[in-house]
């Protein structure tokens, strides 16, 4: 399958399995290191990860605060760069489909068809760019087509409808709205859920999925409710990892967390 396949087929089996929201955890590659990296990407595909996000780091990620600011930050100091990350992505995306998060500069160093094809051959299913707007994104789109890679769109709150509409025509795989105006970051509260995923649900024949500020399962389960197709989290997974002597096993833990909020019968949940 191509990517933009394998994404639709990571939607409909979430739902499927009488998930209300496929479970998209976000983890930095290379952060704490690259092994640790690697494993938890494992441990995500073992908690219940429906896809992956795999963020690339980079010196001046302005839509990241400060948790995955500061792990970009180390696993650049540690000598990561995008050859690594996405040697993640070849054993990650092996067990459960991966989307590589990744800043215009990072792609523009490479070479765009060269950039492509690397995350074509790594195995990713799709593309974030935060960084890249709407009317610079005309190449990317269509280089992503060619290889049958999906270029995820963006919005905000703050989104314009005009602008929302073309984003989400053009958008493949999911369309990501972010809840909040602002960084990621965990929030103690995230209000409007509802009126967001609606709003961009309207503008795309794609699913919708919620990031930015989802820190809590209660709050994953708020936006499923709210009718999001797919839930992100990465802040709080990014700080435990950092936190727990055995990353792995720290965001094992708090993945299962948010996968019995997602799932339609809290005891289906996988405990084991």
């Amino acid at each position: 399958m191509s990517g933009v396949e394998t994404v639709a087929a990571a939607f409909a089996g979430a739902r499927a399995d009488r998930r209300r929201a496929a479970l998209m955890p976000y983890m930095m590659g290379g952060y704490p290191s690259l092994a640790a990296s690697e494993r938890i990407g494992i441990a995500y595909a073992r908690a219940g990860a429906d896809l992956i996000e795999l963020g690339v780091p980079f010196s001046d990620p302005l839509a990241d605060g400060p948790v995955i600011h500061g792990a970009a930050t180390e696993a650049l100091a540690r000598g990561t760069n995008l050859d690594r990350v996405l040697e993640i992505c070849a054993t990650v995306s092996q067990r459960v489909p991966v989307v590589v998060m990744c800043y215009a500069n990072v792609i523009l160093a490479r070479g765009l068809p060269r950039f492509v094809d690397a995350l074509v051959d790594a195995g990713a299913s799709g593309l974030i760019v935060p960084d890249m707007p709407l009317e610079e994104a005309s190449e990317t789109l269509q280089t992503c087509d060619e290889r049958g890679l999906a270029l995820v769109g963006m919005v905000a709150p703050t989104t314009p409808t005009q602008r929302l509409q073309r984003i989400g025509a053009q958008a493949r795989g999911f369309l990501y709205a972010v809840s909040v105006t602002g960084t990621t970051g965990q929030r103690a509260r995230v209000d409007g859920l509802g009126a967001i995923v609606a709003r961009a649900a309207t503008c795309t024949d794609v699913p919708v999925a919620v990031g930015f500020g989802i820190g809590t399962a209660a709050q994953a389960a708020a936006a499923a409710d709210a009718g999001a197709d797919g839930v992100i989290i990465g802040t709080r997974l990014v700080r435990a990892a950092g936190e727990g002597q055995d990353p792995a096993a720290s965001v094992l833990a708090v993945v299962r967390e948010f996968a019995a909020a997602l799932a339609s019968n809290p005891s289906d949940a996988d405990n084991g």
